[in-house]
């Protein structure tokens, strides 16, 4: 396949690409894309496709094994050689059924396989999961200070490598703390950020929220500091 020259794309509509050899099958397969919201580019055979991936690289393959030329399977196994073009998910449509077809396919690396004829639907259907499964995960949202480590997307605490389980407001304040290292907060600051202004309630009920948040946090809950005559704050271990 040669030396590839992959050029990022801008960000926005996922752009799909169909290697079918078949004029009216590629034709009704960009069609479906384009109506439910895709860019979509049609091959007619390897050579174009090849030459087309040098310069641009798409979110997505649609790929028939019944190619004119280089066919779909030696396609996919040299995308799939390619440390450039090995992450690109790759669908393969064919006529061909058999069980052989599809294990050789899927042992190469291809996300799914689409046995012909199928409808409109199932295809669009079939883009929209594959491309939903392959995309990375963004990175946790985690909050760190000396053994205590909170994850803000899981909503979850451990402290000294174990699991804790805290309230609501419990878990409020740990992030406030988490995420303002070393500031003093005065019990009103506190009140106001995790309670709220118009909750009506007494400043001594974030004492009893500390209270327990150090329990809860065990040897790590010495880390949150009463600062005299003002407040809390958290300090980090060394």
């Amino acid at each position: 396949m040669g030396d590839f020259l992959c050029y990022g794309r801008a960000q926005g509509i996922d752009m799909i690409w169909c290697v079918e050899d078949d004029a009216s099958i590629r034709d009704i397969e960009i069609y479906a894309l384009k109506t439910t919201g895709f860019e979509a580019r049609g091959f007619e055979d390897s050579a174009s496709f090849c030459e087309a991936i040098r310069h641009e690289k798409p979110e997505l393959i649609v790929l028939d094994i019944m190619l004119p030329g280089t066919d779909g399977i030696q396609l996919l196994r040299q995308l799939k050689a390619s440390p450039e073009l090995c992450d690109i998910p790759v669908v393969m449509a064919t006529a061909k059924g058999e069980e052989y077809d599809k294990i050789q396919g899927l042992d190469l690396g291809a996300d799914y396989y689409l046995t012909k004829p199928f409808g409109v639907m199932e295809f669009v259907s079939c883009i929209k999961a594959v491309l939903r499964r392959c995309r990375p995960k963004p990175e946790a949202q985690l909050l760190k200070a000396g053994d205590i480590v909170m994850n803000v997307d899981e909503h979850t605490v451990s402290a000294g490598g174990e699991r804790i389980t805290l309230t609501y407001k419990e878990f409020e304040l740990l992030r406030l703390f988490l995420s303002h290292q070393g500031m003093a907060f005065t019990r009103d600051q506190l009140f106001n950020e995790v309670w709220g202004m118009d909750y009506c309630g007494e400043t001594r009920t974030v004492d009893m929220h500390i209270r327990t948040l150090r329990r809860k946090l065990g040897s790590c809950g010495s880390m949150i500091k009463t600062v005299r005559n003002v407040g809390y704050r958290l300090e980090a271990a060394l």
